[in-house]
């Protein structure tokens, strides 16, 4: 039987900081090990401990050994991805992720999924960028602010050129302005050396470029959905979520308008070389952004 009460420290911090179990059992969660089961091999862990009487342990001891116990318990998969994840960690430079695609594709929820995983506390859309912007510019001296996405055209203030489609052409004007918003954050973010997740449909491949930003690890990914009930059916859960603060009637009346930006902005990504992810299972589509980002960012180094 092993041991209890025994305080297990970590011997390679300041002061000898206290083991937590919640905390290991919270990391290995990340690989999408069901906090249940992340708990139990957490347990297993400090139980070998104190049996053994291990009690001072440093941090890469105990990275060897959650490896070893996520293979043991759960097999390989789960402990292969903690061990990626424990290397991206150790990564001194910022990590910057950029996920886009077309309203109603589910970024949000992927995001803030990816930046929990990830242990990334900064994280914001680029709709909040747009409403920010608006806050200074005013209606009359920059109209492509101050509507959707997906109505930005009604905008316009220019004739549209010959044989262009109005609605693209408003999007464009859009993402143009929320971008120079998006590049002054990223830059913020490298010089305060923290990581960040940035979604939106604002984020279109060819107006951001990584490569503009060689102090910080950049990757960019696109959501889509091919089916189009599937996504149509994403804005009536949306509507339910939020008690009706968005309506699932605004989002159908406009949905043919939403389905050409996300080709278009699907026809950008497939041109500029920018990964491509389609959903459709919520688990399994975090699971491949999450697996794009840490491969891309490792072999970046």
């Amino acid at each position: 039987m092993p041991q209890t009460g025994k305080i297990i420290t970590l011997s390679d911090k300041r002061h000898g900081l206290p083991f937590s179990k919640g905390l290991l059992a919270q990391s290995f969660t990340a690989t999408g090990l069901p906090p249940s089961r992340a708990y139990e091999v957490a347990q297993a862990i400090q139980d070998d401990l104190r049996e053994r009487d291990e009690l001072a342990i440093t941090m890469e001891r105990l990275k060897d050994l959650a490896i070893e116990y996520l293979e043991l318990m759960t097999g390989p998969p789960y402990a292969e991805r903690y061990r990626h994840l424990a290397e991206l960690s150790e990564i001194d430079t910022p990590v910057i992720v950029l996920i886009g695609g077309t309203t109603g594709v589910g970024k949000s929820t992927i995001a803030a999924e990816v930046a929990h995983r990830l242990g990334i506390t900064r994280f914001i859309s680029t709709d909040s960028i747009r409403e920010v912007m608006r806050g200074i510019f005013t209606e009359e001296l920059m109209p492509a602010l101050h509507a959707s996405a997906f109505e930005a055209w009604r905008s316009l203030r220019v004739p549209v050129p010959h044989g262009a489609n109005p609605v693209i052409v408003g999007f464009r004007e859009q993402v143009a302005v929320v971008a120079a918003g998006i590049k002054a954050l990223i830059e913020r973010s490298m010089k305060e050396g923290v990581s960040l997740v940035i979604e939106g449909v604002h984020l279109v491949p060819g107006y951001i470029e990584p490569s503009e930003f060689p102090d910080a690890r950049v990757v960019q990914i696109l959501i889509a959905v091919e089916d189009e009930d599937a996504h149509r059916s994403h804005f009536y859960i949306r509507e339910v979520q939020t008690d009706g603060l968005r309506p699932f009637e605004r989002y159908r009346s406009n949905f043919d308008n939403i389905r050409m930006l996300g080709h278009y902005i699907e026809e950008q990504a497939q041109e500029h070389g920018i990964r491509i992810i389609y959903s459709h299972q919520l688990d399994r589509t975090v699971a491949d952004t999450l697996e794009h980002v840490v491969d891309e960012v490792l072999h970046s180094t």
